[in-house]
């Protein structure tokens, strides 16, 4: 069976007086992300910002994607609605991070980025205490790790480990099982949904 991909495009326009305003408040060197649904706009929007500006890298951010910026980025501009992506880009990069949704443009501050560590650390110290372990793989493109799950079952030592494989992965469905940690290769930002859930690439 066939899969068809259907890009869905936001409906809204650029106050270009409101983006020169913002362009002000922006370090001269900046990375532009966005959500698959805003690229229409980033665009329109790298071209009034290169005016000023340097842009450094312009990239689509997905749950499962992991950018890298060079040196030079001295702030990341990400056109998306909510603080989903915004947060974890933060906390891995360690550069500042402004989201501008609907013209109006907001920075992740530094007690976001802290609460978002606090809960790493507590994934990991819950994983570090737990005896069962749900290992999660996804079944779809570009989030499927199924080989690399299976090496980390065979590492995992004096712990109960269980591979659950499923296409989409609903922490809802949690409950149902006595697992005490879960290890996340799917999607990457997933773990801002669960204190449970810890990504793969944080395990030592």
């Amino acid at each position: 069976m066939k899969t068809l991909f259907i890009h869905a495009k936001i409906n809204s326009e650029i106050d270009k007086s409101k983006i020169n305003s913002i362009s002000n408040k922006l370090p001269k060197n900046i990375a532009i992300a966005y959500s698959i649904q805003y690229q229409e706009i980033a665009k329109e929007i790298k071209k009034i910002l290169s005016k000023n500006h340097k842009i450094t890298k312009f990239v689509q951010v997905l749950g499962c994607s992991h950018p890298v910026f060079s040196k030079s980025t001295k702030a990341i501009l990400l056109i998306s609605s909510g603080k989903f992506h915004a947060v974890s880009l933060a906390f891995e990069t360690k550069l500042p991070v402004y989201v501008l949704e609907n013209n109006y443009l907001t920075q992740i501050s530094k007690k976001e980025i802290e609460i978002f560590e606090q809960k790493q650390k507590a994934s990991y110290v819950k994983f570090l205490n737990s005896n069962k372990i749900g290992i999660l793989i996804s079944t779809k493109p570009g989030q499927q790790n199924l080989k690399k799950a299976m090496d980390l079952k065979k590492t995992i030592k004096n712990k109960n480990s269980y591979l659950f494989l499923c296409n989409n992965i609903n922490i809802n469905e949690f409950e149902n099982f006595e697992i005490d940690s879960w290890i996340n290769t799917a999607c990457r930002r997933m773990d801002l949904n669960d204190n449970s859930i810890i990504n793969m690439d944080k395990i030592k």
